[in-house]
């Protein structure tokens, strides 16, 4: 084993304690100040783990991260974070409601398009794929499949390491219709015949909305479903005092 692989594992094992001198000052005094030690403990974590700067560390407690992991995912898997940080182990590890776009810098609906919508992500790409999470790669841009003479354009593709499998994702601006889940279920069906390796898990779809209906989704889709997805999206930062009294009422229910 090399020298610098045994630093890595070294590393890997410090205790949460061992790990506070890895981070800065500021890092330091940042996380001090938040009152909520679950929470305190989540983001002393991810920084070590992600190797956040303390700018990125500001950015994702001002986005609520923390709130929005911890509402798409039951009380178990809520306790997790804090001691661990996020997991990635299946699909839904990595969905959070709603992901946070305000670095894209653009006005609201209607003034721009999804053409924009795009072309803003591929701009601010590395702060995109920060906030879809842990293990992405990008794969393509309106990445084209091919069948029956026709041509179609998926709008993102990406690949997570962690789940081995391709990300597609397909950006609405308007509110989800079961036509847009049905056009993605198409797209997860064509990587999954003729583009993933036999050694590779199924491909997950997200559909990337303004608005969605939860009662639509769950008639619209299989009651076992495991790779399509609907995710809101917001331009600006949320309101980390409503998450918070959302996430508390959540806790109190048995």
């Amino acid at each position: 084993m090399s020298a610098e692989s045994n630093e890595i594992k070294a590393a890997t094992t410090l205790t949460k304690y061992e790990r506070i001198p890895l981070l800065s000052w500021s890092h330091y005094v940042f996380l001090m100040g938040i009152n909520n030690e679950a929470e305190r403990q989540f983001y002393e974590t991810e920084s070590f783990e992600l190797n956040w700067s303390f700018r990125e560390l500001k950015r994702q407690f001002n986005s609520s991260l923390y709130e929005r992991l911890a509402l798409s995912r039951d009380k178990k898997k809520v306790r997790q974070l804090a001691t661990k940080g996020q997991i990635i182990e299946h699909p839904h590890d990595f969905l959070k409601e709603p992901l946070v776009l305000e670095f894209l810098q653009l006005k609201e609906y209607p003034e721009y398009t999804e053409t924009d919508l795009e072309k803003a992500i591929i701009d601010k790409l590395q702060e995109f794929m920060m906030e879809l999470g842990k293990g992405f790669l990008f794969e393509a841009r309106q990445k084209r499949i091919s069948f029956d003479d026709k041509h179609h354009h998926i709008d993102l593709s990406f690949y997570n390491r962690l789940l081995k499998c391709f990300v597609l994702i397909d950006l609405k601006i308007g509110e989800l219709t079961h036509e847009d889940l049905g056009q993605m279920q198409m797209y997860v069906n064509y990587y999954d015949r003729f583009i993933k390796d036999n050694d590779e898990n199924q491909t997950i779809g997200i559909v990337l909305c303004k608005k969605k209906s939860e009662a639509l989704v769950e008639i619209t889709l299989p009651i076992e479903n495991k790779q399509i997805f609907a995710s809101k999206y917001q331009l600006y930062l949320p309101n980390k005092k409503q998450l918070k009294q959302i996430l508390e009422d959540y806790d109190d229910v048995e």
